[in-house]
C-alpha cells in the first residue's frame, strides 16, 4: 500500500508542477486518483504537455486558449495557472482581458444558438438575436485568433451551429485544419483537466 501511494503522489505532483500549482491544489478528485496510484494522472501530464506544445498553435496562443476553457468551466487554478504563463509568454494583459469577454461572449452565444438549431423553428430562425458583439469587429488577439478561441469554447459548450460556423470561418480566413484541431484538442484536455482539479 505504501508503494502504491508513493507512485500516485510521484505521479501527481509532476502534474500540478507542469501547471505552475503547489499541492494545495490537490483537489478531493485528484488526491482519489492520487491514492490509488491511477495511471491516468501520467495520462494527463501527457495528454497537457502534447496539446500545450502544438507546434500549429504556438505556446502563447495554446495558454490564451487554455485560460479561455478554464474561464469557461469556472477553475480558478487552472485560470491563474494559464493566465500566468501566458503573460510569461508575452500576453498582454489587453489580450487576457478580451478572452475573458470572448467566453462570455460565446456562452451567450452558445446558448441562444443551440436553442435556435434545437428548434428548428422558422420563426426562431427569423428572429434577430439582438446579442451585441461588437469586440469581434477589431479583436486585440486578431481575428483568426478571436475565432479559435470561440471555436474551442463553442465546442467545450456543445454548441454545432457555432462549432460548424467558426470552423468556416477559419478555413476561409487560410487557417490550417491542423491549427484547428490542436486548438480543439487543448479544449478537450484542459476540460478533463477541470473534472479532477475540481
Amino acid at each position: 500500500m505504501l508503494f502504491g501511494n508513493t507512485t500516485a503522489q510521484d505521479d501527481a505532483a509532476p502534474l500540478l508542477k507542469e501547471l505552475g500549482l503547489d499541492e494545495t491544489a490537490l483537489t478531493p478528485h485528484l488526491a482519489a486518483l492520487k491514492a490509488a496510484g491511477s495511471r491516468y494522472l501520467k495520462d494527463l501530464k501527457l495528454n497537457l504537455s502534447t496539446a500545450l506544445n502544438a507546434e500549429s498553435l504556438g505556446k502563447k496562443d495554446a495558454l490564451l486558449i487554455a485560460f479561455a476553457v478554464a474561464v469557461n468551466e469556472k477553475n480558478t487554478a487552472l485560470q491563474q495557472s494559464f493566465e500566468k504563463q501566458a503573460l510569461e509568454q508575452g500576453a498582454t494583459v489587453a489580450e487576457i482581458a478580451e478572452v475573458l469577454a470572448c467566453t462570455s461572449l460565446m456562452n451567450a452565444n452558445n446558448v441562444y444558438y443551440r436553442f435556435r438549431h434545437f428548434m428548428n423553428d422558422e420563426f426562431y430562425e427569423k428572429a434577430p438575436a439582438g446579442i451585441r458583439m461588437s469586440i469581434m469587429a477589431n479583436p486585440v488577439v486578431g481575428k483568426e485568433m478571436f475565432e479559435l478561441i470561440s471555436l474551442v469554447v463553442s465546442a467545450v459548450n456543445g454548441c454545432s451551429l457555432c462549432v460548424t460556423s467558426h470552423e468556416a470561418a477559419l478555413v476561409k480566413q487560410g487557417s490550417e485544419k491542423q491549427r484547428v484541431h490542436d486548438a480543439v484538442r487543448v479544449g478537450a484536455v484542459v476540460k478533463s483537466l477541470g473534472v479532477v482539479l475540481n
